[in-house]
């Protein structure tokens, strides 16, 4: 037996165990593919399985949500489809909307059962890849929901600091440092080498952001 052929045999096995579907009912999944609402809805009426999954772990809805498909998520998520159920890479349909700037489906999750405390597979809340890709308005969506700002992720980081270390520090990166800092984040929370906000952006130029942190009296 190939190697190919073996880990193909291996990576079979794991998803049966954790309960992904390969070869059942794929039909919603395909319609959600192909962009094709009216026979979403049609299969939703008919009592589709919505949480049923892809080889690699995904929903339909999650692949709506990959595809920034708004009325077919709408659909899926009012019928009662999961917006926390993640795929094998710990992305999940709320956790995809808030790190893509997805924000009608973000919101639409955000109303139908969102779990704040979720985290991707960097150990990450939804706000921390939202504010390090500069996606002002879903920062504003999910400070306003309640998401921890304080949260750090593997990597030793908060929002604020990935708002800093992973940007250009331009308008869209100042709007979010901005946004964190009238909604009370800790502006002093170093990473896991000791290094501040304000000395990343010192460090990288950004000369803007270092004022508005020093002027909300960062250090």
């Amino acid at each position: 037996m190939g190697s190919r052929t073996l880990k193909y045999g291996l990576l079979t096995v794991a998803l049966l165990m954790t309960g992904v579907v390969m070869a059942s009912d794929k039909t919603l999944l395909d319609a959600v593919r192909n962009g094709e609402l009216g026979r979403v809805q049609q299969l939703i009426t008919e009592g589709a399985k919505l949480d049923d999954r892809s080889l690699d772990g995904s929903s339909a809805l999650l692949l709506a949500t990959r595809e920034n498909q708004i009325e077919i998520a709408r659909a899926l998520i009012e019928a009662g489809a999961n917006v926390n159920q993640k795929n094998l890479i710990q992305d999940s349909p709320y956790l995809l909307a808030g790190a893509s700037g997805r924000n009608e489906i973000l919101q639409l999750a955000l109303a139908h059962g969102a779990d704040l405390k979720s985290t991707n597979r960097y150990g990450g809340t939804a706000l921390i890849p939202a504010c390090e890709r500069g996606h002002v308005e879903t920062v504003r969506l999910l400070i306003a929901a309640g998401v921890d700002m304080n949260h750090v992720n593997r990597l030793g980081w908060t929002c604020l600091m990935e708002a800093i270390v992973l940007s250009d520090g331009g308008p869209a990166h100042q709007q979010i440092v901005s946004q964190l800092i009238e909604a009370g984040a800790d502006l002093n929370l170093p990473d896991d080498k000791g290094v501040s906000p304000l000395q990343h952006a010192q460090e990288r130029g950004q000369t803007a952001i270092a004022q508005l942190l020093r002027d909300a009296g960062a250090h």
